[in-house]
């Protein structure tokens, strides 16, 4: 994948038997002996958790958020679902990303059903991701898809790739935001964006 956003075509991407043999040679690699009865079944478990972890690739979050209701009743305050469970992992040493993403928007025409801003965060969450771009590509995509008056998106994790490689500084977390139409516009709808996410904590 690019950072356009392009994926490999199936018939490129590797097989089963490329991805087993890939893991035997990492534990070989590592030092270990992947024929050993504690690691004879570790390539297949890797291979599946991998299908689970970077599931996002086979999903298009445009599907999840195609489906919108027609704002009858003319709501235009904020929509925010806040502390969505984030878990990605880091395209530069595929460590772990561990954090909560909240996302709001202003309706105009249209609305969401609530779980689809859950769903867009996990669908571009399971693909290797940096986090400034996890949390552009969750807000484009919102914008492109219900054309709101201003989407929020804010993301706070923490990088288990500084936790335990390179500095290791366990403490530190990252945050990344993105605000577009009001929201970037209009500082105070902003600041109470922000005191909401952080009201509860």
């Amino acid at each position: 994948m690019d950072d356009a956003g392009s994926f490999l075509p199936l018939e490129v991407k590797p097989g089963r038997e490329a991805a087993l043999k890939a893991v035997r040679t990492l534990i070989a690699w590592a030092g270990d002996d992947p024929d050993r009865a504690g690691l004879k079944d570790t390539p297949d478990r890797v291979i599946r958790a991998y299908a689970e972890w970077f599931g996002g690739y086979a999903e298009n979050p445009a599907s999840s958020l195609s489906k919108t209701f027609e704002n009858e009743g003319g709501y235009g305050e904020m929509v925010l679902v806040r502390d969505i469970d984030v878990t990605s992992h880091c395209e530069h040493h595929f460590a772990p990303i561990i954090g909560k993403a909240s996302v709001a928007y202003i309706p105009s025409d249209r609305v969401l059903g609530l779980s689809k801003l859950a769903r867009t965060v996990e669908i571009f969450a399971r693909r290797l991701q940096t986090q400034e771009r996890l949390t552009a590509q969750i807000a484009s995509a919102i914008e492109e898809s219900l054309a709101p008056k201003g989407v929020a998106v804010q993301i706070d994790a923490v990088h288990h790739c500084m936790m335990t490689r390179g500095v290791k500084h366990a403490g530190t977390s990252t945050l990344t935001q993105h605000f577009a139409g009001s929201f970037k516009t209009d500082a105070d709808l902003r600041n109470r964006f922000l005191s909401m996410i952080s009201s509860r904590r």
